[in-house]
């Protein structure tokens, strides 16, 4: 698995996409496939705020329960909808249809300390 090289990304398998000051985020190709099936995401609501390091949502596969954590603080703008009647999106593409949410209100500061796609690629092995 290639790691799109413009994200930033998380040790808890999360990826940031930053379009001026739009983030958009998601979890990995690595965190889909340790999770297995996923049959369910819990996404926050549009309007709430997010805070970096924080849980913000989960997913929920065949295997267990794990929590989604903010690699930015921000509001959340956007969310995406098709994932509550098809999670196994998530699946399927991780690093593009399925994202997350999108937060508005990111710093540069706080995306740039992020892993590059090396960085993570170095930090799950080249498994992937």
């Amino acid at each position: 698995m290639t790691y799109p090289d413009t994200y930033r990304y998380t040790k808890e398998h999360e990826w940031v996409s930053l379009d001026g000051e739009i983030a958009t985020i998601g979890i990995t190709y690595h965190a889909q496939k340790e999770l297995g099936d996923i049959v369910y995401v819990d996404l926050p609501r549009v309007g709430s705020s997010i805070e970096a390091g924080k849980s913000f949502g989960s997913v929920e596969s065949v295997k267990a329960v794990s929590d989604i954590y903010a690699p930015l603080s921000g509001e959340v703008s956007e969310i995406n909808d098709g994932l509550s009647s098809a999670p196994e999106k998530l699946n399927e593409d991780p690093h593009e249809a399925a994202w997350l949410i999108k937060i508005t209100g990111p710093t540069n500061a706080e995306f740039n300390a992020l892993m590059t796609a090396a960085d993570y690629e170095a930090y799950v092995g080249v498994e992937d």
